[in-house]
């Protein structure tokens, strides 16, 4: 890998550190509020809801300059959602800013990739990418459980800033003010990150075209016998992964008696695992061999039932982390294969932009089917026990319609195919 690529890595890490951070500050900040607790999960909603929103958009936008520019500018947008929330703006509304430039964010980040790297490198990128991004998720669920303990909180509202004479005066905003300068670190990087010198045509302007070329690009990929399979995989995964963090944080609750800055660890415990899976991946599967790890997403939703039965903290840590393990090899290989068809098909930006709305419709969908369980009072283990089963069926649903496509055509042949 070159240098340039190392300089996304650390740009992507910082600012995924600070998400993972605030999202705790921000459970934390409704908790304050007395809010009910089936507000929780739409913190998560209205941050991925722009994906949904933005998606025929913020494609162009990462090809309409390079994206180095676009990941600096985006992250502006992080910083400002998260003074909102120091502003003391309700944490839903700010945690939606952090969300909208989030959204903008990740064509650029993932686009560049295919950009700066060949498709013989995809995967290996992708492991690392991944494996980084889930060491942040640990590091940035367990850094916003620490902000947020009694202990830390006190030590933090002790110290000021002499030069402007800021006072820190509660104990979120002693940890918000820690994470915004983990977002300030992150620019720094995305300053740094090279020019990969690739350029695309004009791009449109006008909503209604762009919505029109958007819908498009979803048709090519979905029509695509590779590019729907791998689609699939990772649109079921996003939103398993997002319920899955607010599953972990309710069953710590219920079957551990955990509070929610011990049970945020445990978060970190599953992205412990994802990056294990995702880092064995990029060294283990090359990008032909990508559709060979579809049984092991049907493992890790059969795997997820063992939840139910588990009521001992060292129980858990090795189920969380062969839970997330099982979950970052197999959808790294799928995550490399969507990208390298969606490379191939169409522009960077616009792939990554399809890829982001299924995804985030699927982490919609699922929060807001969460959000109603949780609302009828549904016990926690039919909760887990519900979810492992429509994992695991939709990816046996998943095999079955790859090999019905193999039977009709060779699909794997594409893999390696050049641009067109």
């Amino acid at each position: 890998m070159n240098r340039g690529f190392y300089t996304i890595m650390a740009a992507q890490f910082f600012s995924s550190l600070a998400d993972n951070a605030l999202f705790i500050a921000a459970i934390a900040l409704l908790a304050e509020i007395s809010s009910p607790d089936w507000m929780t999960p739409l913190l998560k909603l209205v941050f991925v809801l722009f994906y949904v929103l933005l998606a025929a958009f913020v494609g162009a936008f990462a090809d309409s300059m390079p994206k180095s520019r676009v990941m600096f500018i985006t992250n502006l947008i992080k910083i400002f959602g998260c003074l909102l929330m120091f502003a003391d703006v309700h944490p839903l509304i700010a945690y939606g800013i952090v969300g909208f430039g989030a959204a903008a964010y990740s064509p650029a980040k993932y686009g560049i990739l295919t950009e700066l790297l060949p498709p013989d490198k995809l995967v290996a990128a992708n492991g690392w990418i991944e494996g980084l991004t889930m060491a942040s998720i640990i590091l940035g669920t367990v850094l916003g459980g620490f902000l947020i303990s009694p202990h830390v909180a006190s030590i933090l509202l002790q110290m000021h800033i002499p030069v402007i004479d800021w006072h820190l005066e509660t104990p979120t905003h002693a940890a918000l003010t820690v994470i915004g300068f983990l977002y300030l670190v992150a620019t720094i990087f995305n300053l740094k990150i090279p020019d990969t010198g690739a350029r695309y045509p004009k791009q449109q302007h006008r909503p209604s075209k762009l919505i029109i070329d958007f819908a498009n690009c979803c048709s090519i990929l979905w029509k695509d016998k590779l590019g729907q399979i791998s689609l699939a995989v990772t649109t079921l995964f996003w939103g398993a992964g997002a319920t899955l963090q607010f599953i972990v944080l309710k069953w710590a609750e219920k079957s551990l008696g955990m509070p929610l800055d011990k049970a945020a660890i445990l978060q970190g415990v599953v992205a412990f695992g994802v990056a294990i899976g995702a880092v064995a991946a990029a060294r283990m599967i090359p990008l032909k061999k990508s559709l060979t790890v579809m049984p092991v997403g049907i493992a890790m939703g059969l795997v997820v039932m063992a939840m139910t039965v588990v009521h001992s903290v060292w129980i858990a840590y090795p189920l969380l982390i062969l839970i997330g393990a099982l979950s970052g090899y197999f959808v790294v290989p799928m995550n490399a294969l969507l990208q390298h068809r969606g490379h191939v098909l169409m522009s960077a930006g616009h792939s990554i932009a399809v890829q982001n709305f299924n995804e985030n419709l699927s982490i919609l969908t699922m929060l807001v089917l969460y959000a109603l369980m949780i609302k009828i009072d549904l016990n926690v283990n039919i909760v887990i026990f519900l979810f492992g089963l429509f994992v695991a069926g939709i990816m046996l649903l998943i095999m079955r319609k790859h090999a019905a496509n193999q039977r009709e055509h060779d699909s794997l042949a594409l893999i390696g195919e050049s641009k067109h």
